[in-house]
């Protein structure tokens, strides 16, 4: 007898959908084989189903189990086969309600003693499920709030495998999962704004990239500060809508980093990677390729402190996802896309020890080194960070002075008021949302110069070696500081304040 269970394989970002297909002949020794490119995890499914089954009170044949995971080209990996091989075991034994599982797709790891325990990516395998036109998702109950994210298709929270069965022989019907309730979006107050005494400039230039999504670049002696800035920014961010939050919340269930009572995430993420991070941490990687912390930031911050610490190589593969906003890994099985649309705030020290012009502390440092030092930092990558302003050290009378400065709070309704600008803007493109994701053709048509401006944009052009790269970001930094003005065109003193954002090399 036959019996066919439909499952997911999790690839990338993607799923793809999985027959489990079951089989059983006479055999003088009870066996059961695994094929369709199962890894380790899969092979020993077999264990544990044949423990949940006994330790479910349901009887199991003594038979030959021949297991077939199609398409058999596609790897097989993770627990998340084991429900549905039980299930097909059971159903090639009763065959009477082998048609009710046409219409349902199941996945679920297995204990010894029956009950079901969570996987990962169930957002993506729900997401699938309804793509392929299945009426219904057998889920562990404990992953079930996050599947019923998915609109249109009846979601079944399944605590063990006996519940299933009797779901399935019509005993005792599971209750469907009610829609999850979306929450209102929250922002993360690590640090609020007005805790930090001084730097008023530095907290400008964090709205104006907060506004536009632009980069940046802190540049400063130890303790001024840039570390405490940078954890700071997220709480005047925008908050999320719902396709940036499903967006987000989907990388962090494929790497089951979902916390249990929090379905979808309504924060965006910052992400701070030491500086010993890896190639295949920082980007992703893998012999099955995984997302890097550049996804994990995605909509959100990639926090780089210590930049010049970390491996030259490694930080020359953040230029194109920079530009392109994906990062794509290829394998000799395909190649596999993740998203990396995101904020890149880095820091670091002018010198080795830190005190490279600074008034208060003499540098130990070599010409050599220091020069050195700062070339571990590409002029390609520096040529896409859009604003690099130094952190001077905070004077004495601002550090004890009882001055509370501008809360999170009211920089974020003007750069939420900004951010509306732009998506009024960029109505019909789906393809930009906020000023820094622009190219030549909105550049060409939103950010246009005055004749006072293109003189002054000339002007910085003859005398410093500006890459067209460059200028173009000029314009959108300028485009954004007049979002935050509230004016409709870009005027001299936005293009001037663009200017002073940007390093310049003469010639």
């Amino acid at each position: 007898m036959l019996a066919r269970v439909y499952s997911c394989a999790l690839t990338g970002l993607s799923g793809t959908i999985i027959e489990v297909e079951v089989d059983f002949s006479s055999c003088e020794e009870p066996k059961t084989i695994v094929v369709g490119l199962p890894d380790t995890a899969v092979q020993e499914s077999k264990e544990r189903v044949r423990g949940a089954i006994k330790n479910s009170g349901l009887r199991s044949m003594r038979n030959r189990i021949t297991v077939n995971l199609a398409p058999a080209d596609l790897r097989k990996e993770g627990p998340c086969f084991d429900l549905p091989i039980a299930i097909g075991e059971l159903a090639c034994r009763d065959e009477t309600w082998i048609p009710e599982l046409d219409d349902a797709l199941i996945v679920g790891e297995l204990s010894l003693d029956g009950s079901v325990r969570h996987v990962r990516g169930i957002l993506l395998i729900a997401a699938k499920a309804k793509e392929m036109g299945f009426k219904s998702v057998c889920v562990p109950a404990c992953d079930a709030p996050e599947a019923a994210l998915i609109p249109g298709i009846e979601v079944l929270p399944v605590h063990s495998l006996l519940e299933l069965y009797n779901h399935f022989i019509g005993e005792q019907r599971i209750e469907p999962q009610q829609p999850c309730e979306l929450t209102e979006t929250t922002v993360t107050v690590r640090t609020d704004f007005s805790e930090i005494k001084g730097q008023e400039h530095v907290k400008r230039a964090l709205e104006i990239a907060a506004a536009g999504s632009h980069n940046v670049l802190m540049n400063g002696s130890p303790g001024t500060g840039k570390t405490l800035l940078a954890r700071a920014l997220p709480s005047i961010l925008p908050r999320m809508t719902l396709e940036e939050s499903l967006d987000v919340t989907r990388i962090y269930s494929i790497e089951d980093m979902l916390p249990p009572d929090i379905p979808l995430i309504r924060t965006r993420p910052f992400r701070a990677p030491h500086h010993t991070v890896s190639y295949a941490g920082l980007v992703g990687g893998g012999n099955i390729p995984r997302p890097g912390e550049i996804s994990l930031a995605h909509r959100g911050v990639l926090f780089l402190d210590e930049f010049p610490e970390f491996d030259p190589r490694v930080l020359e593969v953040l230029r194109q996802p920079l530009e392109d906003k994906i990062v794509t890994i290829s394998r000799a099985t395909g190649a596999y896309s993740f998203p990396a649309n995101f904020m890149l705030v880095a820091a670091m020290n002018p010198c080795p020890c830190g005190y490279y012009g600074d008034p208060n502390h003499n540098c130990t440092c070599s010409e050599f080194s220091i020069q050195r030092y700062q070339k571990r930092i590409s002029g390609p990558l520096l040529d896409r960070i859009d604003i690099q302003i130094n952190v001077p050290r905070v004077e004495y009378e601002k550090l004890s002075g009882d001055t509370v400065g501008e809360p999170s709070a009211v920089i974020r309704e003007r750069v939420e008021a900004a951010r509306e600008r732009q998506r009024v803007r960029f109505t019909g493109n789906p393809n930009v949302t906020c000023n820094s994701e622009m190219g030549p053709a909105e550049i060409r048509q939103y950010c246009r110069l005055d004749a006072e401006g293109e003189k002054l944009v000339k002007s910085l052009m003859t005398h410093y070696q500006i890459s067209a790269r460059a200028y173009h970001r000029l314009l959108k930094l300028a485009r954004t500081i007049a979002d935050l003005d509230a004016s409709p065109a870009i005027q001299t003193r936005h293009m001037a304040e663009a200017i002073q954002y940007r390093p310049r090399a003469k010639n």
